[in-house]
């Protein structure tokens, strides 16, 4: 069976695990910071890779079948046509972010992102690639509704200097998960600004029950230059094992990866992470199922908190993902919040400021954990606020 008893997850066990998310704080500290749930590896995941070991097959990375498990999935979950030649293998989301900058934008052009915005993303267009970051923020309505800004994403594709635009969708950290009418009419202006669009859809998978998540290349032109990076490693919480997928929009587009992307890169990705994500796209759905409705229950579970005992904290629940954008600019913490809770709380949450401008005062709490474990954290925070 693919189910797993959400309710025996325990910080013992968790504390057991040697990646970075348990690794980086004192063990007195609840950690709800990196991007990395707490559930149990779905048992086909499990058990291709213990087959793997079993027979020995550590080597390099050999695609295999991946391009045409993910066409499968992305067909069956949002009706989206992949052709899997037009699939490349990278290690991970990130790594293909660079390569699709490196290839389709020449230095010193301008690269445009949303803030807030996942940090490594300023790192990777300003330092990795040599490129100029234009922000273009998201709007945020009184409620604390965020939107993408079609008025200031035209007028930054008009910007000469403007070449691309790093579209994350559904967005970290705030969990926007944009229409299909507003990404085809990003496709529209990107278009006719000649702006080429590289869509990080990592967290595509993790919709929330009721919410749509529309995989950009179904809603733009193949006259477009542009690229999807997907994978398996968040919705499956497989991260480590290192696999990526980056999806050409068009024969042209691939043509210029192909041929461009070095070999090296390509076998950085892991071996176990292509076994990993044949074996998640292939057999993973009910594991998915059983995740998406319990991180879309921890949100709820984490606004009711906020609602009955931080008022003075503002929070939207999250169409998709396992990710709490919160701002505590209301409570009177003095600095920065996030080093106030670890201080005071013990909890590791994830610092406004990286995520940009204007995000003092802001955190990223991840809820992907067991209802128990998650009361302790807003039990901790709550009783910790001044």
């Amino acid at each position: 069976m693919s189910a797993f008893d959400v309710d025996a997850i325990s910080l013992a066990s968790l504390h057991q695990r040697a990646s970075a998310k348990w690794r980086a704080y004192e063990p007195d500290v609840i950690p709800a910071w990196v991007a990395e749930m707490d559930f149990p590896l779905a048992e086909p995941i499990a058990a291709a890779l213990h087959d793997a070991i079993d027979r020995s097959d550590v080597g390099y990375r050999w695609i295999g079948e991946l391009p045409d498990a993910l066409a499968s999935f992305a067909d069956a979950t949002w009706g989206w046509n992949i052709n899997p030649e037009h699939v490349i293998v990278l290690p991970d989301v990130l790594t293909s972010i660079a390569q699709a900058i490196l290839l389709l934008t020449a230095p010193g052009d301008g690269v445009v992102v949303n803030t807030p915005a996942y940090p490594p993303f300023f790192s990777t267009v300003r330092d990795l690639c040599g490129r100029e970051l234009v922000d273009v923020p998201l709007l945020r309505d009184p409620s604390g509704h965020y939107e993408l800004d079609l008025e200031g994403l035209a007028a930054a594709f008009a910007r000469p200097e403007v070449t691309a635009y790093l579209l994350c969708s559904p967005h970290n950290p705030t969990g926007l998960t944009p229409s299909a009418d507003t990404l085809a009419t990003i496709a529209e202006l990107a278009l006719v600004h000649g702006v080429a669009v590289i869509a990080d859809e990592i967290h595509g998978p993790l919709a929330h029950p009721g919410t749509v998540h529309t995989p950009f290349l179904t809603v733009s032109s193949g006259d477009l230059t542009a690229v999807s990076l997907v994978s398996a490693s968040k919705a499956w919480n497989i991260a480590g094992a290192k696999c990526a997928q980056m999806v050409a929009g068009s024969t042209r587009v691939m043509d210029i990866m192909a041929e461009r992307v070095p070999l090296e890169v390509t076998y950085a990705t892991g071996h176990f992470g292509v076994i990993a994500s044949i074996a998640a796209y292939r057999g993973g759905g009910p594991w998915l199922e059983q995740v998406r409705a319990q991180i879309a229950a921890n949100a709820h579970a984490v606004h009711e908190h906020v609602t009955a005992s931080l008022p003075s904290v503002r929070f939207v629940p999250p169409a998709s993902s396992y990710l709490a954008w919160m701002d505590f600019s209301a409570t009177g913490i003095a600095g920065d919040p996030a080093e106030f809770i670890l201080e005071r709380s013990r909890v590791a949450v994830s610092a406004g400021p990286t995520f940009g401008a204007g995000c003092d005062g802001f955190i990223r709490l991840n809820f992907g954990t067991s209802p128990a474990i998650l009361a302790k954290v807003l039990s901790r925070i709550t009783h910790s606020l001044p």
